[in-house]
């Protein structure tokens, strides 16, 4: 058991390297990019005027890159096959959004039948920022999910990748939410449209954010072998 969690490690340590790292975190942001773009310029809608279309092609665009990129860096490639990562990840969607819009209920979210087409697709969209990329790159090792969902504590290039922009979402979905209850009376202030601009925005400062503490542990790395 250790000398496979010592595998793991070294797998997590040496699979990415910053200029990796960043290229996935591009084609991550491009992704929510193509999808707006696509959304306004072939279908004319946008999150204001169809919240739950326009975010049901963002979290499948998303969803797709992240979980066919990530499966590459599986942390057990001899005993789980790059197909067997992609349907884990697929399979985490799901109930990684069953958890996010619990989340959001319980910090006031509105329920109704009006609001669940909106509450689900927003919901597939947090999973696919948080929970996907874990499950497939870790699978069921609790150890990982906990040190970083639970304890925040990344000390590898790939948990950094998958816990700040993560984390990034969720405060930034938590910010966005701030001007609901205003009475501006504008159409963005609906549900859950701010929430959703402001997880995506935490999500791509968390991308960032994350490419450079990648270079600084690499840095770091290059330093302890010197």
């Amino acid at each position: 058991m250790a000398d496979q969690s010592k595998k793991e490690k070294e797998n997590l340590s040496k699979s990415i390297s910053a200029p990796q790292a960043f290229l996935i975190h591009l084609i991550s942001g491009l992704g929510l990019a193509i999808s707006l773009w696509v959304a306004h310029n072939f279908y004319s809608i946008n999150l204001v005027s169809h919240p739950s279309t326009t975010l049901r092609l963002i979290w499948i665009v998303e969803s797709a890159i992240v979980i066919l990129i990530y499966s590459r860096f599986r942390i057990d490639p001899q005993q789980c096959s790059y197909l067997k990562a992609v349907v884990r990840g697929i399979l985490a969607l799901p109930v990684g959004a069953l958890v996010n819009a619990l989340g959001a209920i319980a910090l006031g979210a509105p329920i109704g039948i009006q609001y669940l087409p909106k509450t689900i697709n927003w919901s597939l969209l947090m999973s696919s920022f948080t929970v996907a990329p874990a499950a497939s790159v870790f699978g069921s090792s609790w150890t990982y999910w906990q040190r970083i969902f639970a304890q925040t504590k990344p000390n590898e290039p790939l948990e950094y990748m998958i816990c700040i922009p993560a984390h990034g979402a969720v405060i930034g979905g938590w910010f966005g939410a701030w001007p609901m209850p205003l009475d501006w009376e504008r159409p963005w202030q609906e549900w859950p449209i701010c929430v959703t601009y402001g997880a995506m925005t935490g999500y791509l400062v968390g991308m960032l954010a994350s490419s450079g503490f990648v270079l600084a542990n690499g840095r770091r790395q290059r330093l302890k072998e010197d």
